[in-house]
């Protein structure tokens, strides 16, 4: 990676955050010293338990148990513990449709609607599948299961039929929870009848609840219940269930690719404990705050910092349903404005997006009540961060990227916000209780500044705990690379001030004639153009120096893609890269392959470039349409 990127200086906190910190310097560092055990046992003294933990760590990674014998309620400290009267969600529909839910009408909701799925028959241990859209009705639904001890399962509101079926064939729900329909970009996206079709051949299914939010007189069929029926009809609070701490909380899939989607596992409580730390140091969520979380609740990152995570704090959540830059790119900071929003999480990719639409959008509207903005999901150029910091915020807030994943149920690197600095384009430093490393291949560790396999030597208590049904599978996929250690396969340093750097999936580090080079060092070279929106590089094989980077560039409003252009943007890798990174083409482009959170799926360009076509699972992407606009720019002449 260039060196001017590692030794950038270090951005410390913003004052506002410094003197808002929830602890101080002194007692940050002393929990950063603290074994792993010892340090989460203080974590889980702020949450409010029903049997206190006495123990933390009872085994090793692969079998491992953390606070055994402890028991407590997710629900009661996600929503009973806090004022009734504060605002919890303000919850808004890209038509414009609005909502506002104070901690204590979530509550009742909540418990009212748990003992809804009681007298569909759930109990404690079954699964329930959860696919919801961003709506109050997820949370209701989701605490609901917490509440009584079932087992749900979150199943993306973008997956075809065929990846609904896998999810609910392996998963085996008692109860389906569901919206009609979701809209995205002005149009009704459906879901009850991509369910319908999924459920044939699934016997596991006894009754189907649909929160009918699009179209209010959709026809219901046998064994289908109008969610909100139901919990108008029902009288009864469920009380909270006493849950272990290591029972299993909830079951999120991996998209597959040529292999089955692996269901991961997360303890009830154990997911509370880490979102709980997560929130605290990555974002220090505080009551009056009002905080956007921009993630979908079909993918981890929502439950992590809003839906969980967030709500243990007990912030004000502004919940958005639909395409953020619909109807035009202004409506997110419409949305801040409207809600004087302080607090962010976002991805990268969204921001990119913003920025792709101008900077006299952001200059129309009031944003001085923002003070942070963190990311997660993909690699972070310094370009996008200096533009949020300086653009975005005015040059007053802090921007805190963060990495995690979904096996590890936190972003588990990140800055302590107020308490410890960032370099522009890192993912902060490893968080107190993580034990992290960068091995070579041959399992010895990195030296600074050495690109190696990121992974973690010691269990904490929100990682997965197996593959649903198939701990095997999770022993083979986890653990047997380097013996002793979880990795997840992505390639990432350290740099000499301890800044993690996560440059991509190991898949993603070329070898070219003989050297290691990241795609994310690549990428960040061709955003410093003014020209780029933004970039993704892939690797194609080469024959003589085994392979060679080709750069997708999407360009900025106005600009012409010219052969100038493309050697324009070849040099400008070199001069940020170095001779040997010289792309062997730059390919201009309107568009690039999407997830809905917008995350470019840089293995279908993959696909494109090597063999012509795509494979694999295409449930998440958002516009279909790209792949011939890929096609035709890579079939077009030289």
């Amino acid at each position: 990676m260039d060196d001017v990127l590692l030794r950038a200086p270090l951005v410390p906190p913003t004052d506002t955050l410094r003197r808002d910190a929830p602890v101080t310097p002194e007692e940050a560092q002393r929990l950063r010293d603290l074994p792993p055990e010892a340090y989460w046992l203080e974590i889980a003294r702020h949450l409010d338990w029903i049997t206190p933990p006495e123990r933390g760590l009872d085994g090793t990674l692969g079998d491992f148990r953390y606070f055994p014998g402890a028991t407590l309620n997710v629900s009661v400290n996600c929503l009973d513990r806090h004022d009734p009267h504060r605002v919890a969600l303000h919850y808004e529909r890209e038509d414009g449709l609005r909502e506002t839910w104070t901690y204590g009408r979530l509550t009742r909701a909540t418990a009212r609607f748990a003992a809804c799925l009681q007298d569909l028959g759930v109990t404690r241990g079954d699964r329930v599948g959860i696919y919801l859209s961003n709506a109050p009705e997820a949370f209701i639904a989701i605490q609901a299961c917490y509440r009584i001890g079932a087992v749900y399962s979150v199943i993306f509101a973008g997956f075809s039929a065929s990846a609904v079926r896998d999810r609910l064939t392996d998963a085996q729900p008692k109860v389906v929870i569901c919206t009609d329909a979701t809209l995205r970009r002005g149009r009704p996206v459906p879901l009850l009848s991509t369910l319908r079709e999924a459920m044939t051949g699934v016997d596991s299914v006894g009754a189907v609840v649909v929160a009918r939010r699009v179209d209010r007189d959709a026809p219901l069929q046998q064994g289908e219940h109008d969610f909100h029926a139901l919990l108008d009809a029902q009288t009864r609070h469920a009380e909270p269930v006493p849950v272990e701490a290591n029972e299993p909380g909830f079951i999120i899939y991996t998209s597959g690719t040529t292999s089955k989607p692996k269901g991961l596992v997360h303890s009830a409580a154990g997911f509370l404990v880490g979102t709980y730390a997560n929130v605290l140091w990555s974002l220090n969520l505080r009551p009056d705050d009002v905080y956007w979380c921009t993630a979908d609740v079909g993918w981890l990152t929502f439950p992590i910092f809003a839906l969980v995570g967030g709500l243990a704090h007990g912030a004000t959540l502004v919940v958005y349903e639909g395409g953020i830059d619909h109807p035009t790119p202004e409506r997110p900071y419409a949305l801040l404005e409207r809600y004087g929003v302080t607090k962010m999480f976002t991805a990268p990719t969204a921001l990119r997006m913003l920025r792709r639409a101008g900077d006299d959008a952001v200059a129309r509207h009031d944003l001085t009540r923002l003070q942070l903005v963190a990311l997660v999901g993909e690699p972070l150029d310094p370009e996008t961060w200096h533009w949020t910091q300086g653009t975005l915020g005015g040059g007053r807030i802090f921007v805190n990227n963060t990495y995690g994943q979904t096996e590890t149920g936190t972003a588990w690197a990140s800055s302590m916000v107020g308490l410890t600095p960032t370099r522009p384009g890192s993912c902060g430093e490893p968080l107190p209780g993580y034990r992290a490393q960068v091995l070579r291949d041959d399992g010895q560790p990195a030296a600074s500044g050495e690109l190696g396999v990121l992974t973690l030597s010691e269990p904490f208590p929100s990682l997965a705990r197996t593959v649903w049904g198939d701990h095997d599978r999770y022993r083979a996929v986890y653990l047997s690379d380097h013996p002793g250690h979880y990795a997840a396969s992505d390639a990432a340093l350290m740099d000499a001030d301890g800044q993690l750097w996560v440059t991509g999936r190991v898949d993603d580090v070329m070898n070219v004639a003989g050297h290691r080079i990241g795609t994310m060092e690549l990428e960040a070279a061709l955003t410093t153009h003014p020209a780029v929106s933004e970039a993704a590089v892939v690797a194609r094989p080469d024959p003589l120096r085994g392979t060679v980077p080709v750069a997708f560039v999407v360009p900025r409003a106005g600009t012409l893609p010219s052969p100038a252009l493309e050697a324009e943007l070849a040099d400008a890798v070199v001069q940020g890269v170095g001779r040997l990174a010289r792309p062997d083409r730059v390919v201009i482009v309107s568009t690039v392959p999407r997830t809905r959170s917008g995350k470019i799926m840089r293995r279908l360009l993959r696909d494109l470039l090597v063999t012509g076509d795509v494979t694999g699972d295409l449930t998440s992407l958002e516009n279909p349409e790209a792949l011939d606009v890929i096609r035709q720019a890579l079939n077009a002449p030289d």
